[in-house]
């Protein structure tokens, strides 16, 4: 006997379709499964065996045969074990002499304990947003069904295998999924901007790339506030709205990571350890999943000793820092997955750290520092929009009760920029002035009267590129915007042309801009 089911299987971050066939045969006792399935489909075998038996059905000694259609896409992931086990029980007339109408209706999600319980799966937001527009019914384990909740269609969750299998013969309900409040992100950043001491430059480039998106890479000596600085970042960026945490909640959905199923409201603050391999850092493995960039995405990454990650780790990070995503191929596959993060990078100026440092001696030779500074390209630092230099703390900065603006007071004007850019970019592509593209950029960055030679004596000088050039213009469209004016003025020009430390020279010193 045949029977069919519908369950969903994920391609990047997107759902798709999946008919489940099942086929009991007369013959030797045999369990195969057809349509490109991974390890953990294969492995499905002895799960639903087991699950099946120990839900007080008798599990058929014949020929089965399970067809994961369309055959040509590869399947992946433990979520197809329960309408396995369902068109086994459905085939071999467990589940009435008719098949009942709710298995041609239904979308069915989720693994199978020994023991016939229903386990959570990775991807539940994602596969039933597919099904959106389909109009249809989807049952998930009770462990996702405050996931499922988020995706605002129909879901019922079970506990057990049994529990589906008498819904489906009318003997029992099934409880409708229910949300839960929300939580902010795990690892959101905490510390207020007013207790690190000194370091105004910094904490203005700060504001300026939170209120713009723009990336930005603080260099310094140990101790200057570097990492501080960095950590207390994310205070100053704005909730995401609904589009942007729905994003950001069906990547870590993906991952694994959004089981707790609330909506993933705080921005990301991702902090990967240096010794982290390009593939973990951009996404990959034998089955392409996404990586620290994506999970970072509308967020924040904070790569720490930036020049001690490895140099084929920094260098990929080229086409997320341009495109503003990552595509993942492999053989039989290629992914694509969304990587729009603001980078927070932090780097000492040599190995040893005080090179130029008014009071320590550098303890590098000139190859050393060579060899440090050239870990990250030139076109890595090209995409990086802020380049800011830090000094030692001084003692009377480090002694004086800290005085500085706490991180609510910069965190609205941020928010009125940002305001300001959202009206701006209403229907566009941009989102931020960070974005902005080329049409975009004329016609929202016109140059003021005498701004022209400043930007051809930093091209011709300074050694500044063309992409350098873009970005100075985007940053001085963000300084304008936390100002309230309506256009770029010089001034504006002159202080985003401070920001690009690193295109001035080969080796920074502390001794000024």
């Amino acid at each position: 006997m045949l029977s069919k089911l519908r369950t969903l299987c994920l391609k990047g971050i997107d759902g798709f379709q999946v008919n489940a066939e099942v086929y009991i045969a007369a013959g030797l006792p045999a369990y195969v499964v057809v349509g490109l399935p991974d390890a953990a489909v294969k492995e499905a075998k002895d799960r639903v065996v087991a699950a099946v038996r120990n839900s007080g059905f008798d599990f058929p000694s014949k020929r089965i045969t399970v067809n994961l259609a369309p055959a040509e896409i590869k399947k992946a992931g433990t979520h197809f074990d329960l309408p396995i086990a369902l068109g086994v029980l459905a085939a071999s007339g467990k589940l009435g002499k008719k098949p009942p109408a709710a298995l041609e209706d239904t979308f069915f999600i989720g693994e199978l304990a020994l023991d016939g319980a229903l386990r959570p799966v990775a991807g539940v937001l994602p596969m039933l947003l597919a099904l959106k527009e389909l109009g249809k019914t989807a049952v998930v384990p009770a462990g996702n069904s405050a996931e499922a909740a988020v995706s605002g269609i129909k879901c019922l969750s079970a506990a057990s295998l049994k529990e589906v299998a008498d819904w489906l013969t009318g003997a029992a309900e099934l409880k409708p999924c229910a949300a839960q409040e929300n939580k902010p992100a795990a690892g959101a950043p905490a510390g207020d901007f007013s207790e690190v001491k000194g370091q105004p430059f910094a904490k203005r480039a700060l504001e300026i790339a939170a209120a713009g998106f723009h990336n930005i890479i603080l260099v310094g000596p140990p101790g200057a506030g570097k990492s501080m600085l960095a950590r207390r970042f994310g205070a100053l960026l704005p909730s995401m709205n609904f589009d942007e945490a729905l994003e950001t909640t069906k990547l870590y959905s993906v991952s694994g990571l959004g089981l707790a199923g609330r909506l993933v409201r705080e921005r990301p603050f991702r902090e990967p350890h240096h010794t982290i391999s390009d593939a973990a850092l951009i996404g990959g493995g034998a089955s392409p999943r996404p990586g620290e960039v994506s999970l970072a995405h509308n967020g924040v990454l904070f790569l720490d000793e930036f020049p001690e990650f490895s140099r084929p780790a920094i260098e990929a990070l080229r086409e997320p820092l341009e495109a503003w995503k990552v595509t993942v191929s492999r053989v039989k596959e290629s992914v694509a997955y969304p990587a729009r993060f603001l980078l927070v990078a932090a780097m000492n100026p040599c190995p040893c750290g005080y090179l130029g440092h008014p009071t320590r001696d550098c303890a590098c030779t000139p190859l050393q520092v060579h060899k440090y500074r050239a870990k990250v390209s030139g076109p890595i630092l090209d995409r990086i929009d802020l380049q800011v230099q830090l000094s030692p703390v001084k003692y009377a900065d480090w002694e004086a009760i800290p005085r500085g603006e706490p991180s609510a007071v910069i965190a609205a004007r941020v928010m009125k920029a940002i305001e300001i850019q959202r009206a701006r970019f209403k229907g566009g592509h941009a989102r931020a002035n960070a974005f902005m593209a080329g049409a975009e950029l004329r016609r929202h960055c016109a140059l003021p009267e005498g701004a022209s030679s400043v930007l051809e004596t930093a091209m011709n000088k300074l050694g500044f590129s063309a992409r350098s050039l873009d970005k100075i213009l985007k940053i001085s469209r963000t300084i304008a915007d936390l100002e309230g004016a309506a256009a770029i003025k010089r001034e504006h020009v002159i202080e985003a042309v401070q920001y690009r430390m690193l295109d001035k020279s080969s080796v920074p010193t502390f001794g000024g801009i």
